[in-house]
């Protein structure tokens, strides 16, 4: 029952409810499709904000001596995502064919050059063309360095600065890296309506591979200020590179089929999800068994 339903309609029901409103934004601000993605997905990372405190209180709330509450907590918010999936369904609709030449302000000559209106093209084409894999491959490289810092960003920071950051200040941390993850996803695909979706994502390669090669020379110098700042925009640009994809597809495959092509390209994201935290552990592993055992972190 747990994978049948947390997993795979739990699964049906994230993708629906992630790529949904995502395409349908775009259909109502074509000419700031960066941003409006950006909002989607900033939402749908801070839906954890309110999340996991309501599923913690339920299940303080539905807890006896004899059961967890886990079974009515996950009852109770299925009902809550059913009303609101509900609402959406019912009040949620996509512009008609000429919305936009009636509300749209003309764009200038370079911005339309930016924002690149492609031809529609279909699902089976678009996987088809190496510029919807090697975005696929930038987004499996992006998701799976994110997902690796966040998932050892507490014992991280403890053992950089042994002495310096206890668990405290470590959990204090993780929070401030899920804020910049947040605000990431709107600011840098907002951006990218001004700079271009090739510039944007070369920012976030080039400056990436700087960045990450830095935490190790903050942490050796003792710079808790400048680690935490390094951190704070990697993470950012983990959570850009999430919101600036569906405006990246709509650029290069048109917006009719860009909901069902982003689907496919979410598949980097699991992916990513199985290698980032397996190769930080085994490269953790691999200096633990060669004797670089860094101090115990301070609990």
């Amino acid at each position: 029952m747990l994978y049948l339903g947390y997993g795979i309609l739990g699964g049906i029901g994230l993708g629906l409810g992630y790529i949904s409103p995502v395409s349908t934004l775009m259909k109502w601000f074509p000419d700031r499709p960066g941003m409006a993605t950006g909002m989607a997905i900033m939402g749908f990372g801070g839906g954890a904000m309110l999340g996991s405190p309501l599923a913690v209180n339920l299940m303080n709330h539905y807890s006896t001596e004899t059961s967890n509450g886990v079974l009515p907590t996950f009852l109770t918010m299925g009902t809550i995502y059913a009303v609101l999936m509900m609402y959406g369904v019912i009040n949620i609709r996509v512009p008609k064919a000429d919305w936009a030449a009636k509300h749209l302000k003309p764009v200038t000559e370079t911005k339309r050059k930016i924002l690149n209106p492609a031809q529609d093209v279909l699902v089976e084409d678009a996987m088809k063309t190496k510029q919807f894999w090697l975005l696929w491959i930038m987004l499996c490289a992006n998701v799976t360095a994110g997902i690796a810092m966040l998932s050892q960003a507490s014992p991280m920071i403890q053992e950089m600065f042994s002495g310096q950051i206890d668990a405290k200040m470590a959990a204090m941390f993780v929070g401030l890296l899920s804020f910049f993850n947040l605000i990431g996803r709107f600011i840098w695909s907002s951006l990218s309506d001004l700079m271009g979706r090739k510039m944007t994502y070369t920012i976030y390669f080039g400056l990436g591979m700087i960045l990450y090669s830095l935490i190790p020379v903050f942490g050796k110098s003792g710079s808790v200020a400048f680690f935490v700042a390094t951190a704070c925009v990697i993470i950012s640009m983990y959570g850009g590179g999430f919101s600036t994809i569906p405006a990246y597809l709509k650029d290069l495959f048109g917006l009719v089929n860009v909901g069902a092509i982003h689907g496919r390209l979410l598949t980097a994201w699991s992916t990513a999800g199985i290698l980032g935290p397996t190769l930080i552990t085994y490269i953790r592993e691999q200096q633990i068994t060669s004797g670089r055992q860094p101090p115990r972190p301070i609990l």
